[in-house]
Formats: structure tokens, C-alpha cells, sequence
């Protein structure tokens, strides 16, 4: 006997985030219940989610709907947070599986950059204080949230590890916008993800990333924000309008790699809320949207309309080869003082995090019916762009 459908309608989710929130409802300027409709037609509709799935969407339709009233209320109670200055951010930019995670978190041991850690987006008010960063009591809050994850999908650690003091994504900051491409990696929403890709307000959804920067640094300042996310590709023109200074590490490898890997990644996140997942319609749906954001960046790159950004391009199998030197190379490419505190911790955390430190993410093209020469063929620009080299799959 099974009960009522968990609802997912627009109403009954920002009545609970109101709840939730002592009755604040002023979600602020720009689009946000517009989007938040298309996402909840698209799950309906298209998103094949079973009971525990629409537990999952219902969350986190709320989950980010609490955060956004949170920020736009906070900046109300603390109108100091308005006139915090981001200067030169440094942002991660590329497709899985070419290095994008462990560079983040190896940058983020340096004790003058400050990157995002998971409690504080999942939790952001009141904003976090210096003082009590290591200790506030949201961190056991958000890590509590982790278990049913790792008992469900326990090969998930292995692709990407989580953890309540682990740097976050901006993808998931991005969700407060109500604009992200990680809705169509965790449900099946493809009508949402066509309004993402063609659609989308993406001057808004920057303008929202830093007011969010704002309230998480206000009271813990670094010298800098080291940052994370292949969406950014999404969006990079806007990126760069917002933070016209920023210093940007654009990651490669081999598509092939990247898009079987980002199949495996989607379809093994979807199977947590779906019965009725395949495989090679993941690949077949996403290969051609990862497809038009890259060779966006190409574009957006060579117009070279923000002459105060730089870009440094990292190559996957140099990073492999000792990602020290790599880490390195980043800071004198960007002029970036490295300490010797930060040296030492930044060379402990590799050692400490060898490669399958959380068992082995494997995966085959041919079972998500990815076909390498088409692949390379389809990304051709971009391997020529770039000068990539084919890899061998059997290594993944």
C-alpha cells in the first residue's frame, strides 16, 4: 500500500521553504520562480522518478529555494556584506574526469585562498565567521546528510568524493539561481536543460554567484576565492562581465575520456531516484550539449574582450605526472605568492590522497554506446584547438 505522491508543485515547495524559514518569502530580483516551474514540469513529465526520487527533487527544490531566502534576507539584516570587493577569483573550468576536483581541493590546503566548503553552501545563514569555521555546528548537520548517499550509491565516493569540509562546487551555488545544469545530471529533465543551455538568464545567475561570495566571505576573508565548476562553460561571457579580473584554469583531456566518464557519473546519480535509467540516452543527450559549451569557451576565448583575465590551459596528463609542479606552474602563471605553510600542506594533501584513495571509478565506452572515433570527430575543433592526443579507453 503506498501513500500519497510526495508533491512537487510550485506552491507546496516555497510554502515549505517559507515555513522553514520563520515566513520569509522576498526570493529577490531576477528569475527565480519562472525557472523553478520549468524544472518541476520537466521532473513530472519526464524525469521517470520513482517514490524515493521525488523525496530526492522535492528537497532539493527546497533545499535551494531556503538558501536563496536566506541570502537575499541576510544581506537585508547585514547591509555590510554589499561592499565586500572580489578581487581576482580563480576559477577551475572543465569536463570531468581531467582533474578539476583534486585541483580544487589541493588549492583550497593554502591558507590564503578560500574556497567554498560544502556546509556553507548547503547552510549559508548566518554567514559563516573565521572564528568558528571549523566548528560550527551546521558542519555535523550537512555531514549527516551524507550515509544514505554513501549506502544507495557506494561507488560515488570513487568518482567524487563529498564531505561536509570538502570544497564545493559552483554548481551547486548555482542551483540558488535556480539555473544549473546539475538538475539534468541528477533527474531526467531534459526540457529544462534545453532552457538552460538556449535560454537562460546567465548575467543574473553571476550577479547572484557574488552576492553569494559576498555573504560567505564577509565575516572569513582570504586573500582569494579559488572556485570550481565545468558549468562555468555554460556561462563564461558572464563570468568574465562579473569578475572581469578573474584567473582561470581551463583543464583537457581527451573528450573521450570526459564524456564516458560524465555518462557514468549522470547515470549512476539518476539511478538513485529512478528505475528507468539508460545509459546510452545519457551519453546520446549529453555529449552533444558538452559539445556546444565547449567550443562556446573557444569562442568566448578568442575574442579576448577582457584583457584583465588570464588563462592558463592544464593538461590532464601533465597534471598526473606530479601535480605539485602543476600547482606550481598555476601560481606563476597568475603571479600568486605560495608560502611555505602552503607548500607544506598542499604537498601533504597529495600525499595523503593518491590516486583510488576511494576505489577506482572504471568504465567502458561501449557501455553507454560511445563510439571513440565519433567522439573525436564531433570534438575535432577542440582537440585541434588544443593540441589533445588521443588516450587509450582500456585505461580508464
Amino acid at each position: 500500500m503506498t501513500g500519497p505522491a510526495v508533491s512537487l508543485e510550485r506552491d507546496s515547495i516555497l510554502e515549505e521553504a517559507a515555513q522553514r524559514v520563520n515566513g520569509l518569502t522576498d526570493l529577490g530580483a531576477g528569475p527565480f520562480t519562472e525557472p523553478l516551474q520549468c524544472v518541476l514540469d520537466s521532473l513530472e513529465q519526464e524525469g521517470r522518478l520513482n517514490v524515493i526520487g521525488r523525496m530526492i527533487a522535492r528537497e532539493r527544490m527546497v533545499g535551494h529555494t531556503t538558501s536563496r531566502l536566506h541570502y537575499v534576507n541576510d544581506r537585508k539584516r547585514f547591509p555590510d556584506i554589499a561592499g565586500e570587493a572580489i578581487v581576482k577569483p580563480v576559477f577551475i573550468v572543465g569536463m570531468p574526469r581531467t582533474g578539476t576536483t583534486i585541483l580544487h581541493d589541493i588549492l583550497a590546503q593554502d591558507p590564503a585562498n578560500r574556497a567554498p566548503l560544502t556546509w556553507e553552501v548547503m547552510f549559508p545563514s548566518p554567514p559563516p565567521e573565521a572564528a568558528t569555521f571549523r566548528t560550527d555546528p551546521r558542519i555535523a548537520a550537512c555531514a549527516a546528510t551524507f550515509p544514505a548517499v554513501d549506502v544507495q550509491i557506494p561507488a560515488f565516493k570513487a568518482m567524487h568524493p563529498m564531505g561536509a569540509e570538502l570544497s564545493q562546487e559552483c554548481v551547486t551555488m548555482m542551483g540558488d539561481a535556480m539555473c544549473t545544469p546539475l538538475f539534468h545530471n541528477q533527474f531526467r529533465v531534459p526540457t529544462y536543460q534545453d532552457w538552460v543551455d538556449n535560454a537562460a538568464d546567465w548575467a543574473h545567475v553571476y550577479t547572484f554567484h557574488r552576492r553569494q561570495l559576498q555573504h560567505l566571505q564577509w565575516r572569513n576573508h582570504r586573500d582569494r576565492w579559488v572556485l570550481k565548476t565545468g558549468a562555468h562553460l555554460w556561462g563564461l561571457d558572464h563570468l568574465l562581465a562579473t569578475y572581469p579580473d578573474a584567473r582561470i584554469v581551463f583543464t583537457h583531456r581527451d573528450p573521450v575520456q570526459s564524456m564516458t566518464s560524465y555518462a557514468s557519473l549522470t547515470s549512476l546519480v539518476r539511478s538513485m531516484g529512478s528505475d528507468a535509467v539508460d545509459p546510452v540516452e545519457v551519453a546520446d543527450d549529453w555529449i552533444p550539449r558538452l559539445r556546444r559549451v565547449l567550443l562556446r569557451g573557444i569562442q568566448v576565448r578568442r575574442a579576448q574582450a577582457y584583457p584583465n583575465a588570464i588563462f592558463y590551459d592544464m593538461y590532464f596528463a601533465d597534471f598526473i605526472r606530479d601535480q605539485f609542479a602543476m600547482v606550481e606552474r598555476i601560481y606563476a602563471a597568475f603571479a600568486l605568492p605560495m608560502s611555505d605553510d602552503a607548500a607544506r600542506r598542499m604537498r601533504a594533501f597529495i600525499a595523503d590522497n593518491p590516486p583510488g584513495k576511494h576505489g577506482i571509478h572504471r568504465y567502458a565506452p561501449e557501455a553507454f554506446g560511445i563510439v571513440p572515433e565519433q567522439v573525436r570527430e564531433a570534438f575535432h575543433e577542440y582537440i585541434e584547438h588544443f593540441g589533445l592526443e588521443p588516450e587509450d579507453t582500456a585505461s580508464a
